[in-house]
């Protein structure tokens, strides 16, 4: 699976998520409380609003449609009425810049 550049590490505030499309897909991208990096699908699995637009708080995503919650670092659905869990991809930062693994 190919690495995808997605950003200079500047581009993300700390505790927040961006927003990129790839082959027709949408990902959403989180610089975590300790600069660590991760990625997700970028739509809520409860009704396909996309995450970049939530809150991030610690190490969770909350959908700005119904308020469900997501830990974007395993994608684990934590609060109602999100129930599916997230899938969730590689990431690695390189010479200051976001790399995602995406199939």
């Amino acid at each position: 699976m190919p690495w995808i550049e997605i950003c200079a590490t500047d581009d993300i505030d700390e505790e927040d998520v961006i927003r990129f499309e790839h082959n027709d897909s949408l990902y959403a991208v989180y610089r975590g409380p300790q600069d660590d990096y991760f990625c997700t699908d970028g739509l809520c699995t409860h009704e396909d609003v996309s995450l970049a637009d939530g809150l991030v708080m610690d190490y969770i995503i909350e959908c700005p449609k119904h308020n469900g919650q997501f830990d974007y670092r395993t994608g684990a659905a934590v609060r109602a009425p999100a129930c599916r869990n997230l899938r969730t991809y590689k990431v690695r930062v390189e010479a200051g810049n976001v790399l995602v693994e995406l199939p």
